[in-house]
């Protein structure tokens, strides 16, 4: 699968992962229009997994440059020469960017090192799931710049920690620590330093790597759809991604396997 290179990120595979790193360390990662761009694209591209049962890579890793920072926010800069429809139409750039890795049919894990506020806060969480090293620090500081999230934060931080907490981290710009995010439901781990972040990113994706792919992708995929339904609505769903998950090649196999007490060998249809 061609992925292509491009100016603001640099692309890794380990194993079964891509690693994408945020390549603007002079910038702290800012998400200027060219890194949003950048994103689209590729997010693009990876949309065609499993076509035809090819699975080239089984899981993302998004991650910043250096130590100090994953994603330091939106580009302020950059916004500061914008008009209101323009600053409008950068968001709902990104906001294609993030519903289009939720969409993606393999895991998205960010691995976040350092600061991420503002736009990083909100592209880590349009990831599956956060893994931060022991220096990250999250937040929404919007409200310091008499501004509100614009990338999707006022949307699913509610979702991924309490509404009460996502409303004080909110409307107070608070900064939250690595100990503090994992309390609260913000991250899955916290690691000691990025090398061990992007070790135990890459270790999880190899493990689902061992999982039936199609498995894997309607299982996200339901998710996703389930997201705001009632119970009724939400059983719905999965009775339909069962019955689609139960008609593939994928299920054939692993439920012979299991039979005949085999390694099962997914072919990823």
């Amino acid at each position: 699968m061609q992925l292509g290179t491009y100016a603001t990120l640099e692309l890794e595979t380990r194993g079964a992962a891509l690693i994408v790193t945020i390549n603007r360390p002079e910038a702290l990662n800012a998400l200027a229009a060219a890194v949003v761009e950048d994103l689209t694209s590729l997010t693009r591209k990876l949309a065609g997994l499993g076509r035809d049962g090819d699975w080239p890579v089984r899981g993302v890793v998004i991650t910043g440059a250096g130590e100090k920072s994953f994603v330091a926010g939106a580009d302020i800069v950059e916004m500061n020469s914008m008009n209101a429809q323009a600053a409008t139409d950068y968001g709902r750039a990104m906001h294609r960017v993030t519903q289009g890795l939720e969409a993606l049919p393999i895991p998205v894990i960010a691995a976040v090192n350092g600061f991420a506020l503002g736009g990083g806060c909100e592209l880590a969480l349009a990831c599956d799931w956060i893994y931060a090293s022991a220096n990250a620090r999250f937040g929404q500081p919007e409200v310091n710049l008499g501004l509100v999230p614009g990338f999707g934060g006022a949307v699913r931080l509610p979702r991924r920690v309490s509404p009460g907490i996502a409303r004080e981290l909110i409307l107070t710009g608070r900064q939250v620590k690595a100990d503090e995010a994992l309390r609260i439901g913000l991250v899955n781990r916290v690691l000691e330093d990025k090398e061990a972040l992007l070790d135990a990113a890459v270790a999880t994706i190899e493990e689902i790597a061992t999982k039936a792919p199609t498995a894997v992708a309607n299982a996200k995929a339901a998710m996703e759809a389930m997201v705001g339904l009632s119970t009724a609505e939400a059983l719905e769903v999965e009775s339909d991604s069962f019955r689609a998950a139960f008609l593939t090649e994928d299920s054939v196999e692993g439920r012979e396997a299991f039979v005949s007490k085999r390694a099962a060998v997914f072919p990823g249809r």
